[in-house]
């Protein structure tokens, strides 16, 4: 009664418990064809086939494909920006679902048939201690409770990195390296279950450093498909 809800986009009234109206939801622009088939990065103009975009044929990542939902806009990246930096937990929900809409992919229909574990990517301790949540755990709660595929933290962080934000791939890579390792859940989920095969869980895909990072973890302990879904292409 004190706070009602309001749409974080325009601030019109809302009701059972969403976060963006309608008009704010559906401005916010979906990755569509053309787009890589590798890392999701958008094309412009006009393409007749899947194509793959000259840095991952350069370079090709751990990782099976990756499959953002949205374009990289400001609307977006001011909703991410909230979530994370001004703990407004509640976007979770919203971002979740938007990050659900990757599953749409045909290319994820065996996923979604076989029940692929969502594999959020971890934060190192010190970091989520001071942040509270990990953005992209909520995140892949959000996607479990929409799409019933389980959640699985079978990563976690062992070295602390600095701010990934103003860096290119290669420095991505070399900050990156030896910083993640399998956790006790991963470590029983990989000795249990035959599946071998997963859904690695981020916010923003910016070059893929950090999906490739966890990709290298997971393939090396015996997995053998890692694809990746997130809400934006940064």
């Amino acid at each position: 009664m004190l706070y009602p809800p309001v749409c974080e986009g325009c601030g019109a009234s809302l009701s059972g418990g969403r976060a963006l109206c309608d008009d704010c939801d559906g401005g916010l622009p979906r990755l569509q064809d053309p787009f890589c088939q590798c890392c999701g990065e958008a094309f412009e103009g006009a393409i007749d086939s899947a194509a793959t975009c000259p840095r991952c044929l350069e370079q090709e990542p751990a990782y099976d494909f990756a499959r953002p939902a949205l374009r990289r806009s400001e609307q977006a990246l001011e909703l991410i920006h909230r979530f994370k930096y001004l703990r407004r937990i509640h976007l979770a929900r919203d971002l979740g679902r938007l990050a659900a809409e990757a599953l749409t992919d045909p290319r994820l229909l065996e996923a979604k048939r076989e029940g692929w574990p969502l594999v959020p990517v971890p934060l190192h301790r010190s970091r989520e201690r001071h942040r509270h949540f990990n953005q992209a755990a909520e995140i892949a709660r959000a996607i479990s409770r929409i799409s019933d595929l389980p959640f699985l933290p079978a990563l976690k962080r062992i070295r602390k990195t600095g701010s990934q934000t103003r860096l290119t791939r290669p420095q991505r890579q070399k900050n990156l390296k030896k910083a993640f390792a399998l956790s006790r859940r991963g470590q029983t989920w990989l000795r249990d279950d035959g599946s071998r095969a997963v859904i690695l869980v981020d916010d923003v895909l910016t070059t893929g450093a950090t999906a490739d990072a966890c990709a290298r973890v997971l393939r090396k302990a015996g997995v053998e498909e890692v694809v990746v879904i997130a809400v934006m292409r940064g």
